[in-house]
């Protein structure tokens, strides 16, 4: 009998204790949390009661989202009692009598879902662990079932009354207020509130201790940085949701991860610290200043004062920073210069003033106030569907090349061609480069395309009795996993002499001797190199006289033009004779008409390419 009880009571115990601790968890699970912050959470409770311990482990869906834990899945892969909570069973051992050992499964319930996306309701997101001494439970079991054999046949109905109405008193009622505090904190959402529950527990009340200050720990991780002290991106949006006449200013330092770069950063913490102090001493409130995230800081004023007060502020502050030298160590200083985007109003603030900054950024301006003429918010908004598609682009294998051929402009008859890319859309259709090739590189795709470009053209090529041009950029060829990328794949297809890489945005060449490097080492397999867009800047014959190319290509906003515009025929002439010096062939682009295609025959282009002779398409045979 008693030892069903133990195992009875155990079981309500242990269950009521581990919900208790996933209401903990949940609080801060809510406002979004990392692995550190669990396992502090974890330290935390484990302090409460040296004889208990507790612990959590994830399932493969929480892993999946959220990260590994690695003691997780060695403890599950050891232990098949937290394998059959995964299942959804709770698991109860009582060793010998003497200790409690109880496995709570945690299903997801319909709010869990919106962070927890890969999960069905009803499914098992989580164990949580806890392990103590039954020794108090036996004493009491003992004492109570003493009690009930000695009294029970004489006074059952009053002692149970009596003993029902003291459980409920100082016991359940206590316990469940302070369950329902708990919950109210959760559901409000608000990381401010305190359990305040007034009893004379002294049980209940080092718990409320307990849970208060793991509040106020949580909190401050919530809406303070760790590193200047400076409170948060999410204080800040909080702040703003008030909806109060403000004024903000994000203050972005320029060119920070140089300072990084050359000093370490160590040596950028430091910066950042005192940058964060100097900002304080030199703002109308110091607690209104918060750091956004690396260098990045807003300061929010509501003032009184008018907009032209505040450009006058932002000019000043602009000032104090470019004549401010921060200490590295005791030795170096830095100096810094940064820009600000500012808004003012009720709403959107933050993303105002972050338009702005940006536009600032741009047009290397100290300071910009947006205005209703900035439309770069729907430029973002278009970005962001850009980028959604591009990704699941990449995912479906909806990244191709089309080829457009090349002739020989005496004869008339293809010899190359181009390699185009294209993304395929739903419908099937081509959409053009101009829509994502930029963003691409904004999201660091860029390289990836040019990956799948090169294995498909390889592909395609093969068995081909053509040349083709693909085109690479400086950045491809100075990123090391490209290069290599391009190397293996001349090794393995041997088909390098049918290859010419096409390097493009060449205006400018920095890192000449890596490039240079390249081009020589692809030359050993064949490969021929030609420059695109020849002709529109000026340093473009320096890098001739030293790159070995085999093709230039003359910029096509000359060639379009070049049968009725006399500039147009000069420029194209000159490259011409300058190439033949050279022993280097020509190619005109965009040679759209049959008046356009005459003109390049007597300028004595050696090769065109455009619609002229054919579209793009992935026919070729």
């Amino acid at each position: 009998m008693k030892k069903n009880a133990i195992s009875s009571l155990a079981h309500v115990d242990a269950k009521k204790t581990s919900m208790l601790v996933f209401e903990s968890l949940y609080s801060a699970m809510q406002k979004g949390w990392n692995k550190e912050d669990l396992k502090e959470i974890i330290i935390r409770l484990n302090r409460v009661d040296p004889s208990m311990k507790v612990d959590v482990y994830r399932t493969d869906a929480v892993s999946e989202i959220f990260g590994v834990i690695e003691k997780d899945k060695q403890a599950i892969g050891k232990n098949e009692d937290i394998r059959k909570a995964m299942r959804g069973e709770e698991v109860l051992n009582i060793s010998n009598s003497n200790f409690i050992k109880y496995y709570y499964p945690v299903v997801a319930k319909q709010d869990c879902l919106k962070c927890h996306i890969n999960a069905k309701a009803g499914e098992v997101l989580g164990i949580i662990d806890i392990s103590y001494p039954v020794d108090n439970l036996k004493i009491s079991l003992d004492e109570m079932i003493n009690f009930f054999i000695i009294f029970i046949t004489i006074f059952s109905f009053v002692i149970f009354i009596a003993i029902f109405i003291e459980f409920n008193q100082y016991i359940i009622k206590p316990i469940k207020n302070f369950s329902n505090v708990i919950q109210s904190i959760t559901k409000s959402h608000d990381m401010k509130k305190r359990v305040e529950v007034e009893d004379n527990i002294e049980e209940i009340d080092s718990i409320k201790d307990v849970f208060n200050t793991m509040l106020d720990s949580i909190e401050h991780q919530f809406y303070y940085d760790g590193l200047t002290g400076l409170e948060n991106r999410r204080r800040l949006t909080e702040k703003l949701e008030e909806k109060k006449n403000s004024f903000l200013m994000i203050i972005n330092i320029d060119s920070f991860q140089e300072i990084n770069d050359l000093y370490g950063n160590e040596a950028g913490d430091t910066i950042l610290k005192d940058f964060a102090g100097f900002l304080k001493e030199n703002m109308f409130g110091g607690n209104a200043l918060y750091r956004l995230h690396s260098d990045e800081f807003s300061y929010l004023c509501d003032k009184g004062m008018d907009i032209e007060e505040f450009k006058i502020f932002a000019s000043m502050l602009s000032e104090k920073i470019s004549h401010k030298n921060f200490k590295i160590d005791g030795n170096n200083e830095v100096s810094l210069s940064a820009t600000f985007g500012i808004s003012y109003g009720y709403e959107t603030l933050l993303e105002n003033a972050d338009i702005a900054l940006k536009i600032a950024k741009k047009n290397k301006k100290d300071f910009l106030v947006y205005d209703e003429t900035m439309h770069m918010v729907k430029e973002y908004e278009k970005n962001f569907e850009w980028t959604k598609r591009l990704k699941k682009a990449i995912e479906e294998d909806k990244i191709v090349p089309l080829f457009q051929p090349i002739v020989d402009c005496k004869t008339q008859e293809i010899i190359k061609y181009e390699a185009l890319i294209r993304m395929v859309d739903a419908n099937g259709s081509y959409i053009a480069p101009i829509h994502f090739l930029e963003l691409a590189k904004k999201n660091k795709l860029y390289h990836q395309l040019t990956k799948i470009m090169i294995e498909k053209t390889f592909q395609k090529f093969q068995n081909l009795p053509y040349s083709v041009s693909i085109n690479i950029s400086v950045e491809d060829i100075l990123n090391k996993d490209v290069n290599k990328f391009i190397m293996d794949k001349l090794k393995e297809s041997s088909i390098g002499e049918k290859i010419v890489f096409e390097i493009i945005e060449s205006e400018g060449i920095e890192n000449f001797d890596q490039v240079l490097e390249f081009i020589n080492s692809v030359k050993k397999y064949g490969v021929r190199i030609s420059i695109d867009d020849f002709g529109t800047g000026y340093s473009n014959f320096d890098y001739l006289m030293k790159l070995k190319v085999d093709y230039i290509k003359i910029d096509g906003s000359m060639i379009k033009s070049v049968d009725t515009d006399n500039n147009s025929q000069m420029i194209t002439k000159t490259i011409v004779n300058f190439a033949k010096n050279m022993e280097i062939k020509t190619i005109a682009e965009f040679v759209h008409s049959k008046n356009v295609f005459m003109k390049v025959q007597e300028l004595e282009v050696d090769l065109s390419q455009g619609y002229y002779f054919g579209e793009p398409t992935d026919n070729i045979t």
